[in-house]
């Protein structure tokens, strides 16, 4: 695993040493702030259910535009032909960016918690279980989403191009239980499952189900595999 932590720290660096990271959490921030404080104060609802929902939404545009150039920036450079010299795989490369796209996702996460520390000191009675949960859960979905990413940036040197193919991905798969009542009874079953949302709000009130954790960790080693096997295509072009 030492060449998955070269890769993780590398990524990291170029996150942190650039403008993309810090752009990036504080407009995730600063909207889920404001779904935050308008549910809770405007509203009075007294649980995180509303942030959540607006971070998976958040998450559509937020992980497409931290993933983008994860891989096809390395191909742009010429950066990935160095790698390939070096002992290191194609598994490893994935692994290292995806982490590292994860371990982004989770600070974004972490500087939510104030919102969950506000919760605590004056809401009324406030579901612990459930928000840790759908914490879990937000972190599992941003997992997924940042897989499909890690994906698209692999199949494109562009970084624009990379975003798309990954947002149009995220996107479908978000948009898949909003439109049940417009596709055929035999089709319902099946968008309904591939749909995140469906999975994320068992998560999100707090029940954990096998089925959920199953789609969601299928979805990213799906996605992550497909990768690697780009990656493997281009190497022997």
């Amino acid at each position: 695993m030492k060449a998955v932590r070269l890769i993780y720290k590398k990524e990291m660096n170029a996150y942190f040493n650039g403008a993309v990271a810090y752009i990036t959490l504080i407009i995730f921030l600063l909207i889920n702030g404001w779904f935050f404080t308008s549910s809770f104060f405007l509203v009075g609802l007294s649980d995180l259910r509303i942030l959540f929902d607006s971070v998976s939404m958040v998450y559509i545009f937020f992980i497409p535009a931290i993933t983008m150039g994860a891989i096809s920036r390395e191909n742009h450079s010429g950066t990935m032909e160095f790698l390939a010299t070096l002992p290191i795989q194609e598994f490893h490369i994935v692994l290292g960016k995806f982490f590292s796209a994860v371990a982004l996702i989770g600070i974004g996460l972490f500087f939510t918690l104030p919102h969950f520390i506000t919760l605590l000191i004056v809401g009324t009675s406030p579901d612990i279980s459930a928000i840790i949960t759908g914490y879990v859960g937000l972190l599992l979905v941003g997992a997924m989403y940042a897989s499909i990413g890690i994906f698209g940036s692999a199949v494109s040197n562009n970084q624009i191009t990379s975003f798309l193919i990954s947002f149009l991905i995220i996107f479908a798969l978000y948009l898949f239980d909003k439109i049940l009542i417009f596709v055929p009874s035999f089709l319902s079953g099946i968008l309904q499952y591939l749909s995140t949302g469906y999975h994320f709000s068992n998560l999100s009130r707090g029940v954990i189900d096998s089925r959920n954790l199953v789609y969601l960790l299928s979805v990213i080693v799906f996605f992550l595999t497909l990768s690697v096997r780009v990656l493997q295509i281009r190497k022997w072009r």
